[in-house]
């Protein structure tokens, strides 16, 4: 029987990331990694995520700066449109590209701006002023 925390867990997962790409990941897994799966949901959106103190739109700039430092690009590109969905305006993640150019080092920041604009431009997003 699932937790109350896994019941947090995936109810904020789904909000965040989208319920098609939830399902799409539980659906997934198996014997192997389906511990992996109930873990993650369970303590990085139950516990972590569902914890209530930090916002939603915190907790994605945090997210991106962290993915940016361990060179996560994936999981950067996943959050980074996470973080569209969690109110970040598009100056607020421009500047928070910009710290992880400063803090983390230019080459990461070379890679979020890159990232960035491929979520940008796939999900059909005019940053505006192009040049």
């Amino acid at each position: 029987m699932a937790s109350e925390r896994y019941e947090t867990g995936l109810r904020v997962r789904k909000e965040v990331l989208g319920e098609k790409h939830v399902e799409r990941a539980l659906a997934g897994a198996d014997d192997f990694n389906r511990e992996f799966q109930e873990l993650v949901t369970e303590y990085c959106w139950g516990a972590s995520w569902g914890h209530g103190v930090l916002s939603r739109k915190q907790r994605s700039l945090n997210n991106l700066c962290m993915l940016s430092a361990l060179n996560r690009p994936a999981e950067f590109k996943l959050h980074f449109r996470a973080a569209l969905g969690n109110g970040c305006t598009l100056d607020e993640l421009k500047d928070t590209l910009l710290q992880i150019a400063i803090y983390c080092g230019v080459p990461a920041g070379v890679g979020a701006f890159r990232l960035a604009r491929e979520v940008l431009d796939e999900d059909g997003i005019d940053p505006g002023g192009g040049a």
